[in-house]
């Protein structure tokens, strides 16, 4: 599989090929083109119940698409976000990574989507009581309205909820 992640920061969305046999999963709403011969297929995120948790509590859609490559040729899809900005990619290696709600594009097979409790000052802060965490094994794809500008912490420093995008968590 080659994702590239083209027009960046500003109207940023990701250029994938996949050889045969190949499968990304994206956001129900991120297909922007396909190749026609390209098979898709929208499944529950994660089953009835996940699903509609992470629907109604993380802010992510009921449905996810897969999009396997069934030819024996290479096949093209673009993948984008419902508003213009900027599409960052995190590599997990049985780590994981958590997600602001809506910004969740597209993850390797590998990658598992749940949900963990944020806490009543996220949700105060209009960011639900439930983030998004992403996990496993693979590349996760997300996005943001804007740029995207990656901050190494130490110790201890404070982001308004409404400008983070993604984070790793806390032990």
């Amino acid at each position: 599989m080659r994702v590239e992640i083209k027009a960046k920061p500003a109207f940023a969305y990701l250029d994938v090929e996949l050889q045969p046999g190949e499968t990304i999963v994206a956001e129900s709403d991120a297909m922007a083109t396909m190749s026609a011969t390209l098979d898709m297929k929208a499944k529950l995120n994660g089953g009835l119940l996940s699903g509609l948790l992470k629907k109604f509590f993380g802010g992510e859609s009921l449905f996810i698409n897969h999009f396997q490559n069934n030819t024996p040729q290479p096949l093209t899809l673009t993948l984008t976000q419902a508003t213009p900005g900027d599409i960052e990619v995190k590599t997990l290696n049985g780590d994981s990574y958590c997600l602001q709600k809506g910004a969740y594009i597209a993850s390797e097979p590998g990658v598992k989507l749940g949900l963990k409790w944020a806490g009543l000052g996220s949700f105060i802060g209009r960011e639900g009581l439930f983030k998004l965490v992403v996990s496993g094994y693979g590349n996760v794809y997300f996005g943001a309205y804007g740029g995207i500008v990656e901050q190494h912490v130490e110790g201890e420093y404070i982001v308004d909820s409404g400008h983070l995008i993604a984070y790793e968590p806390t032990m």
